[in-house]
């Protein structure tokens, strides 16, 4: 697999870190089918997704580096490998949602993953948790809504949703996003 470093890419400078360069992976990650109305079907992963799974758990500070569109693409993979149906939406025009993902079936749950790859210092808005509450709010064919980022939460933004956790609504912080990831490199072996 060939890795190729971009400095002074989008990574945000912050008075305690350095600014991060974003990792450019050339290589498909994801095995993509059909378009739909709301983006394209992901079949499979590729071993491009595996070898960044392994090297996000490896070095934890990896993921920082990882393009925002192909952080979107390692989550819609993590929901396949999970045996979700997966929807990669565009990158504009999302209508707020990135991952689509549906287990189907009896008691059949969608979910809508917001994915915000932030780097250190950078925190997920109270603003951007309730965008995604307005979406869950106006769609009323999803389950319930997740926004994992890189990062942590706006202060007191666990507190203002609680009324929606976890059957609503779940936010997902880097901890927990490096956990479930390194869950499923683990399974893999």
């Amino acid at each position: 697999m060939s890795l190729l470093l971009l400095f002074g890419g989008a990574g945000r400078a912050t008075d305690t870190l350095r600014q991060v360069p974003e990792l450019l992976i050339p290589a498909d990650i994801l095995v993509f089918g059909d378009k739909t109305q709301d983006g394209q079907v992901v079949l499979s992963v590729r071993t491009a997704w595996i070898e960044i799974i392994k090297a996000i758990t490896d070095d934890p500070d990896f993921i920082y580096r990882v393009d925002p569109r192909k952080m979107e693409e390692l989550i819609a993979g993590a929901y396949e490998r999970e045996h979700w149906d997966v929807v990669l939406t565009p990158r504009s025009g999302d209508k707020g949602r990135d991952v689509i993902a549906t287990k189907p079936g009896f008691g059949q749950v969608r979910i809508y993953d917001q994915v915000k790859r932030y780097t250190p210092g950078h925190i997920v808005t109270a603003d951007e948790v309730r965008s995604l509450v307005g979406v869950l709010s106006i769609q009323k064919n999803v389950s319930k809504g997740v926004l994992t980022t890189t990062t942590t939460f706006a202060p007191n933004m666990y507190e203002e949703v609680q009324h929606l956790m976890p059957y609503r609504l779940e936010l997902k912080n880097g901890d927990q996003l490096r956990d479930w990831l390194g869950d499923l490199d683990t399974r893999q072996q």
